[in-house]
């Protein structure tokens, strides 16, 4: 199967160039795709464009990566309201060194093999390009009415908020980028999201206008949850790649987690399951969906493929250890109380405890809730299990003969919410 229909059936293509299928049927291809160096972790949004640079290589394709040093000083437009803070160079160049550390787990940069990965910084060849140099060598090739159309430009523009002359020129950059690689690494071939497709065919049309050449290019469908919820982000904020930044065990948890209908389209996607292990899952599925097959095959691919096979072992023993509830948390170690990943850890005062806390109040000072009103009515629902034992009503005492290992309780709130108090 080609590279293009592998991508059109696990959903993951939206825009192609005219011609981009036969380029890849033709040769080697180098193909590049830019990522933003706005943090030191990719997160799980970056994930699509990671799988289309491993498909790209499976298929016998150099991947190129380029992060982006310079970019990142300008801030794309795309897809956003409002303009973004820019970042200065000693931030910038931390943040590089973090995603080249996490994309080499990924990719093959083996330099004995022809199609070897390399990345690129796009500061390297702006370094030194001052303005009058951007706009003779750029500028003059691409007109403000074919800037103006770009979807990206209209619906800022259409706004409130406006758009700056620096977010302004950067499809110019950015389209730059492609011309430099075109010329100098011999990449002929573009991927990203599909809200950079009008950045993409900028390069496209500048590599035609300066040198004449044909460059190609395809885009990956955006995603949005079932129920009408960001992609990737959850009510802490993003969900991140680094494990520092959020732990295996919260990974694992967001894609078992999944929704059926996103689940059926996330295996497809972000796993690289063949089309007949699919298909038995999906009909294991649709027999007996309570069984969670699926989202459980899923958890599965995506950590052990960001994380690897013993992260996902100790996310599942995690998993276990909170999720059943026959278990007796007396009998788990302190340091697996410690330990347990995906957590909300806080802290309580033990003299108080000595006297007897009210669950009300206990819930609302360690932030479980966010006040005493909330909590009350969460004990009353009977949302909450202290050490796994229901509490019954808010008349209920927190002492020090709950604490295990004379030091925490373990707070459950609804079905998935754990919480971890050290008391001091």
């Amino acid at each position: 199967m080609s590279l293009i229909a592998e991508l059109k059936w696990r959903g993951m293509l939206q825009d192609i160039v005219p011609g981009t299928e036969e380029q890849l049927s033709r040769e080697m291809t180098s193909g590049y795709i830019g990522f933003d160096p706005t943090a030191d972790s990719l997160h799980i949004g970056s994930l699509v464009p990671i799988l289309l640079l491993v498909h790209l290589q499976k298929a016998g394709h150099k991947p190129v990566i380029l992060v982006g040093g310079a970019t990142g000083m300008v801030g794309d437009p795309s897809g956003k309201s409002e303009e973004r803070n820019l970042l200065d160079e000693a931030t910038l160049n931390h943040n590089l060194q973090g995603i080249r550390k996490q994309l080499e787990k990924y990719l093959d940069f083996n330099q004995a093999n022809p199609n070897a990965a390399e990345i690129v910084n796009n500061f390297d060849w702006f370094r030194d390009m001052n303005f009058l140099d951007f706009i003779r060598e750029v500028g003059k090739h691409i007109t403000v009415n074919y800037m103006m159309a770009k979807d990206s430009v209209k619906k800022r523009l259409e706004g409130t908020t406006g758009m700056s002359f620096t977010e302004f020129s950067y499809q110019l950059v950015q389209g730059y980028d492609f011309y430099w690689l075109y010329k100098n690494r011999n990449c002929k071939l573009q991927m990203g999201g599909s809200d950079q497709w009008g950045n993409i065919t900028t390069g496209i049309e500048l590599i035609r206008r300066k040198s004449g050449g044909e460059a190609f290019a395809f885009t990956c469908t955006l995603l949005t949850k079932s129920d009408g919820g960001k992609f990737g982000k959850t009510e802490k904020g993003n969900l991140w790649l680094d494990p520092s930044k959020t732990s295996p065990y919260k990974f694992y948890q967001f894609w078992l987690n999944a929704a059926d209908e996103d689940a059926e389209k996330w295996i497809k996607i972000f796993t690289f399951l063949s089309r007949e292990e699919i298909q038995s899952l999906l009909n294991a599925h649709q027999k007996n969906p309570a069984d969670r097959l699926l989202q459980k095959a899923l958890a599965k691919e995506v950590t052990v493929f960001i994380h690897g096979t013993s992260e996902y072992e100790l996310a599942l023993v995690t998993t276990e250890k909170l999720f059943n509830q026959s278990g007796d948390v007396e009998n788990m170690s302190e340091v697996d109380l410690h330990d347990l990943e995906g957590i909300v850890k806080s802290v309580f005062n033990l003299n108080e405890l000595k006297q007897g806390v009210d669950v009300v109040r206990f819930l609302a000072e360690t932030g479980i809730l966010p006040s005493k009103g909330e909590a009350r009515k969460m004990v009353q629902n009977a949302g909450i299990s202290i050490n796994r034992n229901k509490v019954e009503n808010i008349q209920f005492n927190v002492t020090v003969e709950l604490l295990l290992h004379e030091k925490y309780i373990l707070v459950q709130k609804g079905k998935k919410n754990f919480y971890l108090v050290e008391v001091k």
